[in-house]
């Protein structure tokens, strides 16, 4: 990212290789919507061009995009307020591996969905550190950078998110 602060744009195509599918898993979780969440990724990589001169290299590059990832969130339920999605269980159904026997591929697909569902219930803050911390795999002091607090805050509220949703996930199973 540096070297693209510096004027060489053309990094910018190693960095949408390597954080794409990372940036999407996030605004995926988060919305639930595959379609949204591809053009959410665009709209980060547009902001990362656009305000590259705003990263300084002294914290991590993972942290300051998440950061930009979380703006470009907020501004999308903002001007959508009114619009909730969930998601599809076919969309969900395509994701599963192929080796599985339909019975099986089903049920997997409606644990998948039923998950889906409880994770869209959370409130926003809940989702948003269960899909750092447990989707995009990063560690409580990262996440604290990316929200602004401290890693004693986020491990209490990745674990009052997991109690919220596990008790989501098994009212909707029952």
């Amino acid at each position: 990212m540096l070297r693209v602060k510096a004027g060489d744009v053309d990094r910018m195509g190693l960095l949408f290789e390597r954080y794409h599918r990372p940036l999407f898993g996030f605004l995926y979780h988060m919305l639930g919507r595959a379609d949204t969440s591809e053009d959410l990724v665009q709209n980060v990589f547009y902001r990362m061009l656009k305000y590259r001169h705003t990263f300084t290299g002294e914290g991590e590059f993972r942290t300051w995009m998440y950061h930009l990832a979380r703006n470009v969130l907020a501004d999308h339920i903002k001007k959508n307020r009114h619009a909730r999605h969930h998601a599809d269980v076919d969309e969900v159904a395509e994701h599963l591996p192929g080796g599985a026997t339909a019975d099986a591929g089903l049920e997997r697909a409606q644990e998948i969905a039923a998950l889906h569902q409880a994770l869209a219930r959370l409130s926003p803050e809940h989702r948003e550190v269960l899909v750092l911390s447990r989707f995009q795999e990063m560690k409580y002091g990262e996440i604290a950078q990316v929200l602004g607090t401290t890693e004693g805050a986020v491990k209490v509220r990745v674990h009052r998110a997991m109690n919220e949703l596990k008790t989501t996930y098994l009212r909707i199973e029952n």
